[in-house]
């Protein structure tokens, strides 16, 4: 589109500002407000404008607030009553039929690769196998000096493995005349993980000195061997420690309540009314300097605060984003009257976060909680109830 005909739309949209029909809320329609051309707003004085924190709506769309006839559009929140102001914190939903809570999906993500598949590991033999074949001839005399000890070791081993330069794809030949039978025999177990690394590790071992004298095999120094895969934790089944699973995800769930009544979930805390989902509490404080002359606020976010309040603060975390990436609903406990509900509902919005250092303490929690896991995808089907375990699954990672 052109510059005039984008320069004649704007002009055009604001001409027509008059004429357009005005867009109100359904909470302004209820309270009898409209912002027509037709209609002129009466004219408040400073003492009758509502003040600036009536102006906050209230989270959940269950919460219902009574119309007042007051000239203002602001709404009022329903008093508490003195109990409930005595023993619940300030939350978005207190007198209504659902809380809103925020809580915090922490992950520890894989430290090691994905165990390779008997398929996998014949693919990638295979491979390794063809580039032999098509590779150039491996010239020793670029990388070792004639009659030195490094050429020695390099003969004694190019001999132990029937002349085949590489250390990894078994007894081949790729130059000999039976090059072209590259494939692995059924039951074969030459690529094996644990095969692979048996050959690497024998193959660094030393056999010639530093005076070219060659080694006795009961007197090679053995090389440091790579650490298994299954930890001590793994072999114990110690559900509390973060260096078992290494090739999965690992999520922290904390149990609430003893006995027969206890249940585990993820760390979950009421948003109060005055902070946002991703938001904790508001400290206040004047910057003592020349370039900030007002007061600037340090905002921390509620997830974080529910987690440090859970398993405290002994741990290095971070918070991947603002969006929840999955909530969960618990309907409440309607009487039998169908008026006042005994348990009111839930409505739980989680964060995801991972943890970099440290480790989850419940010592002096304030939830009530009284133990902690663990656990992967699958581990956590079958401790997490069903309907609570639909509600975060879309959200877990592959492995």
């Amino acid at each position: 589109m052109p510059a005039p005909s984008r320069g004649g739309s704007a002009v055009s949209a604001l001409l027509k500002t008059s004429t357009r029909r005005a867009q109100v809320c359904s909470q302004c329609r209820s309270n009898g407000i409209t912002t027509s051309s037709n209609t002129t707003r009466p004219t408040t004085t400073p003492s009758q404008r509502a003040p600036l924190n009536a102006a906050r709506r209230f989270y959940s769309s269950e919460a219902t607030a009574a119309a007042t006839s007051t000239p203002s559009s602001f709404t009022q929140p329903p008093p508490l009553s003195e109990q409930q102001q005595q023993t619940e914190p300030a939350t978005a939903t207190t007198t209504g039929r659902f809380r809103i809570k925020s809580g915090i999906i922490l992950t520890r993500p894989p430290l090691l690769t994905r165990t390779l598949t008997p398929f996998e590991s014949s693919f990638f033999l295979y491979q390794k196998r063809l580039n032999e074949r098509l590779a150039a001839p491996f010239r020793s005399s670029f990388y070792f000096k004639t009659d030195t000890a490094a050429d020695l070791d390099w003969r004694i081993k190019l001999k132990e493995r029937h002349g085949v330069p590489a250390k990894d794809i078994g007894r081949y030949n790729p130059r000999g005349r039976m090059g072209w039978n590259d494939e692995l025999l059924v039951g074969s177990r030459t690529s094996e993980p644990d095969e692979v690394t048996e050959r690497l590790v024998r193959d660094a071992e030393m056999r010639v000195s530093e005076d070219g004298e060659v080694i006795a095999e009961d007197e090679r120094v053995p090389v440091e061997r790579p650490l298994p895969r299954r930890t001590e934790a793994d072999e114990k089944n110690d559900v509390r420690r973060l260096d078992r699973a290494l090739d999965r995800t690992l999520y922290l769930v904390v149990r609430r309540g003893e006995g027969e009544k206890a249940t585990w979930g993820f760390p979950s805390g009421d948003v109060p009314t005055h902070e946002n989902l991703h938001e904790a509490y508001i400290y206040s404080f004047l910057l003592q300097s020349t370039l900030n002359m007002f007061a600037n606020y340090l905002v921390l976010q509620t997830a974080l605060r529910v987690l440090a309040e859970s398993a405290g603060v002994n741990m290095n975390t971070w918070i991947v984003g603002r969006v929840p990436v999955a909530h969960h609903v618990r309907d409440p406990v309607v009487g039998a009257d169908g008026k006042e509900a005994p348990r009111s509902g839930e409505k739980v919005f989680f964060l995801k976060g991972r943890i970099m250092a440290g480790q989850a303490d419940l010592k002096g929690n304030r939830h009530g909680l009284t133990d902690f896991k663990w656990l992967t995808q699958d581990e956590l089907r079958t401790e997490l109830p069903a309907d609570y375990f639909r509600s975060v699954r879309n959200m877990f990672a592959d492995r």
